[in-house]
């Protein structure tokens, strides 16, 4: 397979995963506003998002003050953020235009009628859609995406590349959207352990389809530890960091059998898993979530970088 046709692939499915998280974000954010202000004043939840986003500067730029319904303009129709709902299909769409001919035709179908349907919600006045229906409709998107793939597509290289770009972002992600519940979202320690701080517990489970998946795994009970556990250690739930790494893991280990060779990413790959396997979610602790969390968020992006090093040579975005 051409690098150009991989690097379309790989990227095309990272940005509908990126889509997807932002509707994720957007949601927490949106649940999480109905709270009544216990707080004394403070709150700081739209800002936690755009700051675990990395574009709180930007939004600051074109729309100074932090209201609600610029927040949800931002972040699912505006094209000037690159991490926009609209912007993330627009890019995935216009990668998968380029590779048309390495798709199916239900995956191509699924892609454009999302691209479609977004520019018609786009369309619509903004006061008559919700955060709910937004949310709803690109996980919606997203899951007939990615059942597509899933579906119709060979188990060839470009199978390969495309679940290599969903497995590195969706650990970004997850590792994100747990960052922001932990170190950036409660007011302060005094409130851990409090309803609000096991409200926001539940909610960052519901934002991730997470919530009936951790009752099932641990029986209900509410602690942050178990729930970094489930988010980064759990093998069983496909979204935390040991399942995505494993995830690329397997994808790499399959290019490697059809290149017939082996490449530093798979190194790369197969340290990250070494530690992540190996680890204790009292070790997460002793280092702090947040550490850990940053660290991982570097080690996944040098790990896409060895990857985009070996076999996309800096192509498509």
């Amino acid at each position: 397979m051409l690098s150009r046709t991989a690097a379309n692939l790989f990227w095309m499915t990272r940005y509908l995963e990126r889509s997807e998280t932002t509707a994720r974000l957007l949601d927490l954010g949106f649940r999480n506003a109905l709270l009544p202000n216990a707080g004394g004043g403070f709150r700081n939840e739209w800002s936690a998002i755009l700051q675990s986003k990395g574009v709180l500067d930007q939004f600051t730029e074109k729309y100074g003050e932090l209201k609600q319904r610029n927040v949800e303009s931002f972040l699912f129709f505006d094209l000037d953020n690159p991490s926009s709902v609209a912007s993330c299909i627009s890019s995935a769409r216009e990668n998968a235009r380029i590779v048309r001919t390495a798709l199916t035709s239900q995956v191509w179908d699924a892609i454009n009628t999302s691209f479609q349907e977004l520019k018609a919600l786009s369309r619509r006045e903004r006061s008559s859609l919700e955060v709910p229906e937004l949310t709803d409709w690109t996980l919606r998107t997203s899951a007939l995406i990615r059942g597509s793939i899933e579906a119709t597509q060979l188990r060839n290289d470009g199978f390969r590349f495309m679940n290599l770009g969903y497995a590195l972002e969706r650990a970004d992600n997850t590792a994100r959207l747990l960052d922001v519940k932990y170190y950036v979202l409660l007011p302060s320690v005094a409130y851990v352990g409090s309803g609000l701080d096991n409200y926001q517990w539940t909610t960052l489970l519901r934002a991730l389809s997470a919530h009936r998946a951790y009752n099932w795994a641990y029986g209900g009970e509410l602690s942050a530890k178990q729930i970094a556990h489930f988010l980064i250690l759990n093998p069983k739930f496909p979204r935390s960091l040991l399942s995505c790494t494993i995830e690329v893991n397997a994808h790499l280990d399959h290019l490697a059998r059809i290149y017939d060779r082996s490449t530093p990413a798979q190194e790369t790959a197969r340290t990250l898993l070494a530690e992540l396997a190996e680890a204790r979610i009292e070790d997460v602790f002793d280092e702090g979530l947040h550490e850990f969390l940053t660290r991982m968020i570097t080690e996944n992006a040098g790990l896409a970088k060895c990857i985009d090093d070996q076999y996309l040579i800096g192509e498509a975005r």
